[in-house]
Parts: C-alpha cells; structure tokens; sequence
C-alpha cells in the first residue's frame, strides 16, 4: 500500500483499484495511506466521493465577516459547514479558561455523527486562513483519540487556483452512530504550568499571535496588550509559503523551529489569543517531527484578565 505525499501540487495516492466499501477495509486503507496531517488538492479532489473521507469547512473569523456566510457563498463539493464558537469550543465565562475554552467530548461526538464520521474516517478540514482555523479541529481530534483529523494545504484557495469547482448545495451525510471520546489532559497546560514552563531553562513557550499582538502594539480583542514574560514569537503565519497559502517543508519547518529552540527543548507550549492558531504552531511541529507540544487552552485571553500575571511589551 503506498503512502501520500501531501505536499500541496505533488498530488496523492492512485488508487489501485474500485474504492473500498465497508468501515473496516476503508479504515485499513485510509490508515495505511495518511502519513502526513497534510492533504493536498489532488488528493481530496480524488477522494471526494470515497466513503472514508469527509470534509469539513471552518472558516471564521475575528471581527466582521462570518464563516458561515462564506461557506453558503461557495464551498468545497460535500463539505459541512463547522461553527468554531459552538462546535470547537465550549461557551466562555466565569471559571472556564479564555475566549474558546476546550469542547466537551460530547460536542465533538456529536460534531462527528453530524458529519458522518466514525472511528476510520478521515476528516478534512480547511479554511481561507492557510489552515490557521481548521488546525483547531485537527488539534481536537488528536485531543480526543481519533486520529483521522487532517488539514487541506493551502486551503479553498488553493483549491481554486486548481480549477476545481465549489458548490453552494448543502449535502448532508448520514449521521454515524457517536463515538465514545476520552480527552487526553496531558496534551494541555493552564497558566499556572505556563507561568513555570515560561522561566525554565528546559522549555520553550510560543506565541502564534501576529507579531504586532506579540510586541503590545496592537490589541483587537483582549483584555490587554502584551505576551507571556519568556515566551517567544512564532507567528503562525509563517509556518506557510506565502500569506494564506501552503505549508512549508518539513525541513524549513524544522529549521524555523529549531532557531526557536523548539526542537531540542525538554518541553513545547504553543499559545495565541484562544487555543485556536496556537494548534497551528502545534501542527507545523508535528509535520517537522515534533508531535508531543503542548497547547495553553485559555492562552492570552486567559493570561490577560489575570491581573496577578504579568505582561510583556516588545519583542522578545
């Protein structure tokens, strides 16, 4: 069985032959196939129709503009719609960590027999934002123990700049019976183990924010400005080729974290404002070999309205 190279314009796995029918043999073949978090155009356009894939759109955005809009405007053939705010977090509010605290295992149970998703099956998520939100729901389903979560490199975009057409139908999948979820705790850190990890020589403490939140320069949306005394700027944005676009290599993405001191640290934290682009620093290390950094749930929205903590303005 040959594995895919799902760099973004490589393609992907030809199939050898009819598509497979029946979870167990889907699942075989989908799990001998996926090598890599990444898919690339080709390979989903291939797959589309293939019982063991489903595709996921969760565009959203910080201010203005709603994913939901985008997606009814024009999406990928057969993908559903997933709402960030009440599919991939729970509500926010007092006692529970930043503006996107973590799902309940039942929300993302639930999520999955909406889409038709069982134990075997991939799940493809993409956005307009280079992966910066469906990294969220590849996060989560590695967080929960299902490991078919994957990204579309180089998002609707690149899927458009290959020609392939987007529909506006919705076509709903019928639901799977839900899945029994069990969160992995060890995967997340709270600002009390961040506070630690941030003054240790042994660790390493990335923010995914843009530069310009990072510094203190600029503050949309939190309770004030600044980053994490220790923490290290690594912008989200560039784990890609170009703004929006496809991932690094493996190798550049090594490097990039290696300079970071990611690669060689006892211990990885990776925050943002919420828990959401942080999972795409968390991804980039994982293409780049790293595979067991850790995410800071509530992140700068949590560290922030603490007024206890303290905040850093400027570079690092």
């Amino acid at each position: 069985m040959e594995s895919a190279d799902t760099r973004s314009g490589r393609g992907g796995p030809r199939r050898r032959g009819p598509v497979a029918t029946g979870a167990f043999t889907a699942r075989v073949r989908y799990n001998q196939w996926m090598t890599s978090p990444l898919v690339s155009v080709a390979w989903l356009a291939e797959h589309l129709d293939d019982p063991g894939v489903v595709v996921a759109d969760v565009r959203w955005y910080l201010q203005g503009a709603r994913g939901a809009d985008a997606y009814a405007a024009g999406h990928v053939p057969g993908a559903a719609f997933v709402d960030l705010d009440a599919e991939l977090a729970s509500p926010p509010g007092p006692g529970r960590p930043g503006r996107h605290p973590l799902p309940a295992a039942g929300q993302i149970s639930a999520l999955l027999s909406r889409l038709g998703a069982g134990q075997g099956t991939v799940v493809v998520a993409y956005d307009d934002a280079g992966g910066g939100i469906a990294a969220r729901l590849w996060w989560l389903l590695r967080y929960f123990g299902h490991g078919g979560g994957r990204v579309l490199d180089g998002g609707i975009q690149a899927w458009r700049a290959a020609g392939l057409p987007l529909e506006t139908a919705v076509r709903p999948r019928p639901p799977a019976p839900p899945l029994p979820l069990t969160p992995r705790p060890e995967m997340v850190v709270d600002r009390q183990r961040v506070a630690v990890l941030a003054r240790s020589p042994d660790a390493v403490v990335l923010d995914a924010r843009a530069a310009e939140r990072f510094e203190g320069r600029s503050e949309p949306v939190d309770a004030r400005p600044g980053h994490v005394p220790g923490a290290r700027s690594a912008p989200f944005g560039e784990n890609l080729v170009a703004p929006g676009g496809s991932f690094r290599s493996p190798e550049e993405l090594a490097r990039r974290y290696g300079a970071l001191g990611a690669t060689a640290a006892r211990s990885v934290v990776a925050y943002c404002g919420s828990g959401v682009t942080a999972c795409h620093d968390l991804l980039a290390l994982a293409i780049a070999g790293r595979e067991d950094a850790l995410l800071y749930e509530g992140s700068w929205s949590d560290w922030a309205r603490d007024p206890s903590l303290p905040a850093a303005l400027g570079p690092a």
